[in-house]
């Protein structure tokens, strides 16, 4: 008889245990997952612009800028669009440098967007295959890093809202500034 238990409620323990596990997993941030860059150097890179096949930008670019502040961006990619006006409005600051890279993107689109929705960027880079997004440790976009004067001090992960931009991004950006 203590057979049939066992093998009668071992079904139900496995669920709830599986759902106690999923439950953990959907609980969490992924905003608030830690990049291993911050407090660190900007990575070593290099990609044609958008723009030009001659012009480059590299991490000597980003580097020279007092504060900038990097975004990694597609035409495809929804939330990147939603995102666009806060950088616009961020392009304003004075003494911000923002730096585009255009992530797996057509260049034809890439350029079609930036043309309708108006370029914030003092340069944008063209990351055709994503190995430069991968050594900045970007594994989905929308993302946006705050560098002062060469090091990462914040990564941003998804669309910049209007509530982050005021609570989060433009508290760090007076700080730098």
């Amino acid at each position: 008889m203590n057979k049939i238990k066992i093998i009668y409620f071992t079904p139900v323990v496995i669920v709830l245990i599986f759902l106690i596990f999923l439950f953990q997993l959907l609980n969490k941030d992924v905003k608030k997952l830690s990049s291993a860059l911050i407090e660190k150097p900007v990575p070593e890179f290099e990609m044609q612009t958008l723009y030009s096949d001659i012009t480059l930008l590299n991490s000597n670019d980003i580097n020279s800028s007092n504060v900038a502040l990097v975004n990694v961006w597609a035409s495809w990619c929804i939330p990147c669009r939603a995102e666009h006006e806060i950088l616009m409005l961020l392009s304003k600051i004075e003494g911000l440098d923002l730096y585009g890279i255009n992530y797996k993107d057509k260049k034809i689109n890439a350029l079609n967007f930036i043309d309708n929705l108006g370029n914030p960027f003092k340069k944008i880079g063209v990351d055709k295959n994503g190995r430069s997004s991968m050594v900045w440790g970007v594994y989905g976009i929308p993302e946006t890093f705050i560098i002062h004067k060469g090091t990462v001090i914040y990564k941003h992960i998804g669309p910049i809202h209007l509530n982050e931009l005021e609570n989060v991004i433009l508290p760090i950006l007076a700080k730098l500034l």
